[in-house]
């Protein structure tokens, strides 16, 4: 072993110690989600899914991951662990080691169809429209000013703002 293959292992164990293992970060920024009943790699797979199924490039997943932490609960972990298995197993059917090893957008949405109907994708959907989009860090960002009433309403507030027409 080099000096330097032992420096990389002795200082990827050592960030294992500080962060510790029941985190979940992302690669291209600066966010992580601790994850307490759930594995890692099972909420990794679940914000994947959600950016999948609501697909938005000008979101960051820490957006995703917000919209899915309200699965690392210990009533419905056995529910998301059952219902990633599935998901890894549809994706081992098409050729692919898991649903998360599938690269490309295309093939993981194909992936998402086989278990459409099922019981834990139909879930995963219906609490994304609120998790994810009840945020109100990201209104802005989908041109959204949120409610009106404590504003004034809309009839004073660009209600009839139609330079489009």
């Amino acid at each position: 072993m080099t000096r330097r293959a032992l420096l990389a292992r002795g200082a990827a164990f050592g960030m294992t110690l500080i962060v510790g293992a029941g985190f979940v970060t992302a690669r291209d920024a600066a966010w992580a989600v601790e994850v307490t009943t759930l594995k890692p790699e099972t909420m990794a797979t679940l914000i994947q899914m959600a950016r999948d199924i609501y697909p938005h490039d000008r979101l960051a997943d820490r957006f995703y991951a917000v919209a899915v932490k309200g699965y690392d609960d210990p009533a419905k972990a056995e529910m998301v662990e059952a219902g990633i298995a599935a998901l890894d197993a549809a994706a081992q059917g098409r050729g692919f080691d898991s649903y998360a090893g599938a690269r490309w957008e295309a093939d993981r949405t194909a992936i998402l169809q086989d278990i459409a109907q099922g019981e834990f994708f139909q879930t995963v959907r219906s609490g994304l429209v609120t998790g994810l989009y009840n945020q109100k860090e990201i209104w802005p960002l989908f041109g959204y000013e949120g409610e009106s009433f404590s504003k004034g309403g809309y009839i004073d507030r660009g209600f009839d703002d139609i330079d489009w027409l």
